[in-house]
């Protein structure tokens, strides 16, 4: 728990040093960012609101991030871990591991994987969409997943194969969720996605 806290806390205070809030220039976030994070900690707890415990939580957190961009999504998840304390039978060591490997680790492996296809692949929007949408999605949320099953092992009471496999599926159906609702926003709505950008993403052709 004391590892999961300090990574936690890093991860927080930078966010705060980067300052995110001065884009927002005094204004409140877009309502689509808002609606997406209420939707966390119904992502975070269900499993444990209906007493499910074989249902595996999606994250929802790399969406998240290339909406907001990564520092507002870090502080945002805070609040989340609280409410699925508040919320749920979890206790503080179990939102805390939630925090981390639902919101956190995620986020941050899906930032990783987005400055890599930006240096090694053309700057295209489908690049974008297949590439942070969603295979950098489904990377994120597996990678994050089976580092803390590692570190935790399984608490659903399935053997390491089993989980490690729900896992990998959990993951994809996060990235299904985040790719589509990523087209939608690059066709229609670009402004709510503070990690896209035209002039990065669409080409211009001389003359």
């Amino acid at each position: 728990m004391w590892l999961e806290a300090a990574v936690c806390g890093v991860a927080v205070a930078a966010a705060c040093w980067l300052r995110p809030w001065r884009a927002l220039g005094g204004h409140a976030p877009p309502w689509p960012w808002l609606a997406w994070w209420a939707l966390l900690p119904l992502f975070w707890g269900a499993d444990r609101a209906l007493h499910l415990p074989l249902s595996l939580p999606l994250s929802g957190a790399c969406l998240l991030m290339l909406m907001a961009g990564w520092p507002l999504a870090i502080l945002g998840f805070v609040p989340v871990a609280a409410l699925i304390l508040l919320l749920t039978d979890l206790d503080a060591a179990g939102a805390l591991h939630r925090l981390l490997w639902l919101g956190i680790a995620p986020a941050t492996l899906s930032l990783a994987f987005g400055a890599l296809l930006r240096r090694w692949l053309p700057h295209h929007l489908f690049v974008y969409i297949l590439g942070r949408g969603f295979f950098a999605t489904a990377l994120a949320g597996a990678l994050a997943g089976w580092a803390a099953l590692a570190l935790s092992g399984s608490a659903v009471g399935l053997s390491g194969e089993v989980h490690a496999m729900g896992l990998w599926l959990a993951a994809w159906g996060d990235a299904w969720l985040a790719g589509m609702l990523v087209a939608i926003f690059v066709a229609f709505r670009p402004e709510w996605l503070a990690t896209y950008a035209d002039r990065i993403y669409l080409p211009v052709k001389p003359g």
